[in-house]
C-alpha cells in the first residue's frame, strides 16, 4: 500500500495511492492509522468487517475512515491491513472492507498523533494518470 502526507495548515492530510480505486481507499486508511501508530508494531490478528454507503465515491471515503476511528474510539481497536471492495447500485456508492489489527498497547505500540475526526476538507477521489488517488484532511 502506498500513502503519502501533505502540507496542510494544521491537521494532516492524507493521500492513498493505488492501482485501482479499492487500493487506494485502502493506503487512505493505512496512512491515517499510520499518523496515529507505526504500522509495523501492529500485529494484524484480529479481522473488523464493515459495510457503509454514500450518495457519492467521495463521501465514500469519509464514511469509511470514519469507521476506522470510531472502531478505534469504541473498541480500543487499531489496524495495520485492509481489503475493500466498491460498487455502485442505483447511484449509490457502497463499500464492504475488511481491516486486520489489534488492542492498542501504548506501551508496544508508542502512539503518535492523535486522529480527532475526517474532514471534507480537501476531499477527493479521482483517477490521475493511470493510478488512483483517494484523500482527505485527518484532524489531529
Amino acid at each position: 500500500m502506498r500513502f503519502e502526507y501533505r502540507d496542510h495548515a494544521a491537521d494532516v492530510e492524507v493521500r492513498g495511492i493505488g492501482d485501482t480505486v479499492e487500493e487506494a481507499f485502502a493506503a487512505a486508511a493505512a496512512g491515517m492509522f499510520n499518523v496515529m501508530v507505526d504500522l509495523d508494531r501492529i500485529v494484524p490478528q484480529q479481522r473488523l468487517t464493515i459495510a457503509v454507503s454514500a450518495p457519492r465515491i467521495e463521501l465514500l471515503l469519509v464514511e469509511w475512515l470514519g469507521t476506522l476511528l470510531g472502531e478505534k474510539e469504541i473498541s480500543g481497536l487499531i489496524f495495520s491491513r485492509f481489503a475493500v471492495e466498491i460498487d455502485t447500485v442505483a447511484g449509490k456508492s457502497r463499500l464492504r472492507g475488511s481491516a486486520w489489527g489489534e488492542q492498542l498497547d501504548p506501551a508496544r505500540h508508542r502512539p503518535k498523533l492523535e486522529v480527532k475526526g475526517v474532514s471534507y476538507a480537501g476531499l477527493r477521489v479521482e483517477n490521475q494518470d493511470e493510478k488512483w488517488i483517494a484523500q482527505c484532511v485527518l484532524d489531529t
